[in-house]
């Protein structure tokens, strides 16, 4: 196939933090935002982390029941910290090159018109020297309004996105612009046969037809448990998102958030590599 976008990435939310410090990782955020160019697409979590850590910062408390529901206190925390997250990529993206925040919700995917009108605006970006920077909308879509719309979408017979995490946002994004790479940052190297053995890494997930693939994807899934915080979906969730990325033909690299993103692309650090074989 041919490739609209060069590459698709998405960095996770606790690997955008410095546990240590309670705030975001500057030195992380400087490192990876100065290798972002036009080309590129990037999804980030991190608002609702951030927000709450900010929050915490500033009034010496976490928010309660006492507050809102959590629907409501994530609601509060994205909204606060979705401005620091950008005022970070602003701050670290090369200065030669525009950043342009686009916040999505799962009825934008659900919606021919609207994934065509994101589509357009992605792929312009490049072309006007811009790098998008893309999260989900926690700040104004929540939980109950978003099982009630995509319950009526199944019920008429229609496949339905929900975007329950940003890994299934990025790997749509990958799907909607036809990007070459889709990349998956997060606090892990990759993939494990066995998550508590690091010698066990999986290099290489690969078929060479939709039938393989899709083998050898649940193979390694069944590996997987556990997740990085409460609410993520973790490592089995990650290869069911990146599924229809790797079968239209989209390379996926799972990997460190540690590790610089060229040397990711070029295969210097370890990773996870799930694609199609030549000839398939």
């Amino acid at each position: 196939m041919s490739f609209n976008v060069e590459l698709v990435g998405k960095i996770g939310s606790m690997a955008l933090i410095d546990t240590a410090r309670g705030e975001p990782d500057d030195a992380l955020l400087y490192r990876l935002a100065g290798e972002l160019r036009p080309g590129m697409v990037w999804v980030t979590s991190g608002a609702t982390e951030i927000g709450r850590l900010d929050y915490i910062k500033r009034s010496g408390r976490e928010l309660t029941l006492q507050d809102g529901d959590p629907d409501e206190i994530k609601t509060d925390y994205a909204s606060q910290g979705q401005t620091i997250l950008m005022q970070k990529y602003r701050q670290y993206v090369s200065p030669l090159y525009s950043i342009r925040q686009v916040l999505v919700e799962h009825q934008h995917f659900n919606d021919p018109a609207k994934r065509e009108h994101i589509k357009a605006l992605l792929i312009r970006a490049a072309r006007q020297n811009a790098v998008p920077i893309i999260n989900y909308n926690d700040a104004v879509s929540f939980e109950e309004t978003r099982k009630m719309e995509i319950q009526s979408l199944r019920e008429k017979g229609a496949q339905a996105v929900e975007l329950v995490d940003n890994d299934e946002t990025a790997g749509q994004i990958a799907c909607l612009v036809g990007a070459k790479t889709l990349v998956i940052l997060t606090s892990a190297d990759g993939i494990y046969r066995d998550p508590d053995d690091p010698k066990s890494l999986i290099e290489k997930i690969t078929g060479a037809s939709d039938a393989e693939i899709l083998a050898a994807i649940g193979r390694a899934q069944a590996s997987c448990r556990g997740a990085s915080r409460a609410g993520a979906a973790g490592a089995r969730a990650k290869l069911e998102y990146v599924k229809a990325p790797a079968l239209q033909g989209t390379e996926v690299v799972i990997a460190n958030a540690k590790y610089p993103l060229q040397d990711i692309l070029n295969g210097a650090v370890r990773r996870t590599v799930v694609k199609r074989e030549a000839g398939g």
